[in-house]
């Protein structure tokens, strides 16, 4: 059973409204600060942006194996998607191959060396992820995993959306 959503305060106006304190914001420029440090990383060691690793890592787990689960997944346009994955396949991370039961679908497969990039990755991510969790304990990772899975559970409902969260 969900709760319902509270009424936004009469009094909210730009000069009353503290942005740091907005759960909204937070979460943006902590995502920011973690696509930020792992492009970092990624371009340093494989050549490749943080983007990139990260849907060729979608790829290599079969969360994704279209451009269009891909571009549902990130929440971006689908040219944009085909764009990226364009410069990954020109660097022969990844191969495009027709659906044979389906000629209208292309999925997307890593080639050895895309796989042995995405076999890279979560040391990657986790290199990056370790220290912005410094001092966290065990209990309290789980319950930010639980609270994050929330929020995106309650935007697949408000949006109608089936994903898993």
């Amino acid at each position: 059973m969900s709760n319902p959503t509270p009424p936004i305060p009469s009094d909210l106006t730009l000069s009353t409204y503290q942005v740091n304190d907005s759960v909204g914001y937070l979460i943006s420029r902590t995502r920011s600060l973690m696509t930020n440090l792992v492009t970092q990383r990624t371009q340093d060691e494989i050549g490749i942006t943080g983007t990139q690793a990260s849907m060729l890592f979608m790829i290599a787990v079969g969360k994704c194996s279209t451009a269009a689960e891909l571009a549902r997944e990130y929440g971006i346009d689908a040219s944009a998607v085909t764009r990226l994955l364009d410069r990954v396949e020109k660097r022969g991370l990844l191969s495009r191959v027709r659906c044979v039961d389906d000629r209208r679908v292309v999925r997307l497969a890593l080639t050895d060396e895309g796989r042995a990039i995405a076999e890279q990755l979560p040391a990657i991510f986790r290199s990056v992820l370790d220290p912005l969790l410094d001092g966290f304990t065990p209990e309290e990772v789980g319950f930010l995993k639980s609270m994050l899975r929330r929020i995106l559970s309650n935007g697949c409902d408000t949006i109608g959306g089936s994903g898993n969260a």
